[in-house]
């Protein structure tokens, strides 16, 4: 049992050294300029253990993404939960997505590569495993306390994440990405403003 244990320990310590490694250099590199022999070298484990985890060089990076967007709905729930109100906690972590398209590692990975290499289907099957879950939950909490009327929640969470991909990869193209950013952020308000019931808005 304990050898088990042990083994299991040296394996996810290997596939962790594999993501963390390969993340540096698909951000300083690019995913077509990163070569397989580059990412064992460098994280001193054998090609074997790459093809044992991942299976080849988009498996990796598939793992890679996954963590860029984890820590990404990690840095949304954060920003959200800083707030009091379910409102002021949807907006925060609408920022925080939105903000998140200014990181050079975002930009390059999720928003650059990650399409290209990985295709649109399974790029946003990723992101509903992620930022979607997030903002399922709090539309549905909003809903529930009679906050906002939607016809659907899931079609508004789909609506709402399609057009905050589609201002993330605007935001990250832009010549002048901050001021973007407060522009797709002050539209995104008014159109969520929109959602509100009657007395969620008298009683702001």
């Amino acid at each position: 049992m304990q050898e088990r244990r042990s083994n299991a320990d040296r394996s996810q310590k290997t596939r962790g050294i594999l993501i963390q490694v390969a993340r540096t250099l698909f951000f300083e590199k690019g995913y077509a300029a990163t070569g397989t022999p580059e990412v064992v070298e460098t994280a001193g484990v054998t090609r074997g253990a790459l093809y044992h985890h991942f299976g080849n060089k988009e498996g990796l990076f598939q793992a890679v993404v996954a963590a860029v967007q984890h820590d990404v709905a990690q840095r949304i729930v954060a920003e959200a939960e800083a707030s009091t109100t379910l409102w002021a906690q949807l907006l925060a972590g609408c920022h925080a997505f939105l903000k998140a398209s200014l990181d050079p590692e975002v930009q390059r990975i999720l928003l650059v590569d990650a399409p290209a290499v990985l295709g649109w289907e399974q790029w946003r099957k990723l992101d509903a495993e992620h930022s979607m879950q997030t903002l399922h939950w709090v539309l549905t909490a909003l809903a529930q306390q009679g906050l906002i009327k939607v016809a659907s929640i899931a079609a508004a969470v789909h609506l709402l994440s399609g057009a905050m991909n589609e201002a993330a990869l605007w935001i990250a193209q832009a010549e002048q990405p901050e001021t973007a950013l407060a522009e797709a952020m002050l539209t995104l308000e008014q159109l969520l403003n929109g959602l509100r019931s009657t007395a969620s808005v008298e009683s702001a």
